[in-house]
């Protein structure tokens, strides 16, 4: 028999254990308090999340992709997380991917036996052509999945760099992998249910790795998303306000100059800031590696 007993986020919150006999607002009360919790427990691993960042990036300075890997609600987590990045980093969709046991199915429906294969983890990552310049993040609130650790586990093979992510002490998966992260949340308001407050965990380690990675590779100019892809009416004009944010520049000025850099922010506000055409920002931020703040210190 699977044992649970000794994870916190399987055993009942003593806070919560009349829910069906409270108000709607005091249940509310109840799960807003649990939930300001969770930043605190992120907050003590902070060292280990650093050290995940720093190796990201040193993996994508070298051509190197991110995967993330999970199941059920940690591997939706993931496809959402790397999904995002194309949109707000302009990042290519093959450098973060999100692998979810059971495949894209499992996004919306539960795939019978998925998680718990340790084989079904290295095989996705055999598809990838997971090499040693690659970083594998192997996530799971319980910190036991299967299909994680044999992602893991095929990661470490490969001489792929490894970070675990789990929402309990002393976790499985933190032994099969080179830095590990765990945020251990505590019970859930809803006995079991780690869509609450271990997914509100993972959300925000997450969020934090793939932003601050992304900086650290020169997506972002002061807090501005200057990489950003103008995919639709929206994003277009997003992209003329943060020209007009990073170059103190008036609307007509930065549409025009947009327009000329062929809608690519960078270019435009290297193209403003210097007083250089098209082709010398886009020389100069080769050579800055991306890194717009290179191109005007």
């Amino acid at each position: 028999m699977l044992d649970l007993s000794r994870l916190t986020t399987e055993t009942r919150n003593p806070q919560t254990m009349r829910l069906d006999e409270l108000s709607t607002a005091e249940v509310l009360e109840i799960m807003n308090h649990e939930d300001q919790t969770v930043a605190q427990s992120v907050q003590k691993a902070l060292p280990q999340i650093t050290q995940a960042v720093d190796q990201i990036v040193k993996n994508f300075k070298q051509g190197g992709r991110l995967f993330y890997m999970g199941a059920g609600t940690s591997g939706r987590l993931g496809v959402l997380d790397a999904a995002e990045c194309v949109p707000t980093f302009g990042t290519d969709p093959e450098m973060v991917q999100g692998l979810i046991a059971g495949d894209e199915k499992a996004m919306t429906v539960a795939v019978e036996g998925a998680e718990d294969s340790l084989t079904l983890g290295p095989a996705d990552l055999k598809k990838r052509r997971l090499t040693d310049k690659d970083t594998v993040v192997g996530i799971a609130a319980s910190g036991r999945t299967p299909y994680v650790i044999g992602g893991l586990d095929y990661a470490r093979e490969m001489h792929a760099a490894t970070i675990s992510l789990a929402c309990n002490a002393d976790a499985e998966i933190s032994q099969h992998a080179e830095i590990a992260i765990e945020v251990p949340v505590g019970p859930e308001v809803l006995t079991g249910s780690t869509r609450l407050k271990s997914g509100t965990a993972q959300k925000l380690v997450l969020n934090m790795l793939s932003t601050v990675s992304m900086i650290g590779i020169g997506k972002v100019y002061k807090n501005l998303m200057v990489d950003v892809k103008p995919t639709n009416a929206k994003l277009v004009e997003r992209s003329k306000r943060i020209i007009m944010q990073a170059t103190d520049a008036d609307y007509e000025t930065a549409a025009t100059v947009f327009e000329k850099a062929h809608q690519n922010v960078k270019v435009a506000i290297v193209m403003i800031l210097t007083g250089v055409d098209e082709a010398e920002a886009q020389k100069r931020l080769q050579e800055a590696h991306g890194f717009v703040r290179k191109t005007i210190d």
